[in-house]
């Protein structure tokens, strides 16, 4: 990508006409990739109502204001009213719906009853309530008799049986005590080196909790620092831009194309070029940061390169390190139902985003 763009940088303000008509060709098959992606990551995102929503949510939502907080707040929101509808408010609203079926019910059971004439003056009183009000004392007595005189016979039959015998719940002990041995044999024979994780939980959290740290740093010094250095400012945007980033590669373009292209450092015909180019290359989209990290320093007193080497590692680092954190933790956390129904909104949010991004390219 960083060869690219070098290539990139040497194309003057005028080109021939059939480069013209090759990359007109090249930007709006790029655009129609993107919207099959969106396509696509829709039809996996939409599990049900909510869902369908929150992409259209996202889809419309972006086209409203472009700034760097909003694109994270619209997935923070969409998180938030998954974990909150599944969490709590379905639930609550399934009991409404079944208590008040019940309710409806009541009246016509009890019309029921009335028309049959039940004695005893119990004609409004449901089956299940006489039901319970018919259990009396001597019956409940007669119940306790039974269970009795079933554990004597028990008894005697164990002690006819003889000595040698063993009744069914010594039978079941022995059971209980040779499986446990039988299981942890063959799971120690299953067990292979290697398969554990080597992060334990602290350090996971201590790396996660560093990592925050360090992205509230930059864009901390960033917005302090009047004007801020253009290295900083480029590492911070892709710092944020690798950080808040959910639902694949094709979600990134919008970002980068308004932390980039509205900030003057490369021109929209160069970042449509490069997106051009990226899509016929193997590789994630994330690559894209490095082809315009260098165009992004090409009129800076800073060679190119480092330009590269910074978009490439603000938009890597933050998914390399909250992987090695996070797995140390997150078998814990996937057992987390309102962790599953967060991430759930925010990733049918992101998906809306890629239509954004059709949009606007």
């Amino acid at each position: 990508m960083y060869a690219l763009s070098i290539g990139v940088q040497s194309i003057g303000q005028s080109l021939p006409l059939p480069v013209y008509a090759l990359l007109s060709g090249l930007n709006a098959s790029t655009v129609g990739i993107i919207a099959l992606a969106g396509v696509q990551l829709a039809e996996k995102a939409i599990g049900d109502r909510l869902t369908r929503i929150l992409v259209i949510f996202g889809a419309c939502a972006g086209l409203c204001y472009n700034t760097l907080w909003y694109f994270p707040t619209l997935m923070v929101i969409g998180g938030s009213a998954t974990a909150i509808w599944d969490g709590w408010m379905a639930q609550h609203l399934r009991k409404l719906k079944i208590h008040w079926e019940q309710r409806q019910e009541r009246p016509a059971v009890a019309d029921v009853q009335i028309e049959s004439g039940s004695p005893n003056g119990q004609q409004n009183i449901p089956l299940a309530e006489r039901t319970v009000q018919s259990g009396t004392a001597e019956t409940q007595r007669a119940v306790v008799q039974a269970n009795d005189q079933f554990a004597e016979d028990s008894t005697m039959r164990a002690r006819k049986a003889g000595p040698s015998s063993k009744t069914l719940s010594e039978n079941t002990a022995d059971v209980a005590e040779s499986t446990p041995r039988q299981h942890s044999v063959v799971a120690d024979s299953n067990v292979q080196p290697g398969q554990d994780h080597l992060i334990s939980i602290r350090k996971g959290i201590f790396t996660t909790i560093v990592f925050f740290a360090s992205f509230i740093a930059v864009l901390v010094a960033r917005d302090a620092l009047h004007p801020a250095p253009l290295i900083l400012d480029l590492f911070a945007n892709m710092y944020l831009a690798g950080t808040i980033i959910f639902g694949g590669g094709p979600v990134v373009i919008p970002l980068l194309r308004s932390y980039v292209v509205d900030r003057g450092w490369v021109s929209g015909r160069d970042f449509l070029i490069g997106l051009a180019l990226i899509q016929s290359f193997p590789g994630p989209n994330f690559n894209f940061a490095v082809f315009l990290g260098a165009l992004a320093l090409q009129k800076s007193r800073f060679p190119t390169v480092f330009g590269a080497f910074l978009g490439g590692l603000g938009i890597f680092l933050p998914g390399i390190t909250l992987a090695v954190a996070v797995q140390s933790f997150w078998g814990v956390l996937r057992k987390r139902k309102w962790v599953v129904d967060f991430l759930r909104g925010v990733n049918a949010t992101a998906v809306g985003l890629v239509f954004t991004a059709v949009y606007r390219l």
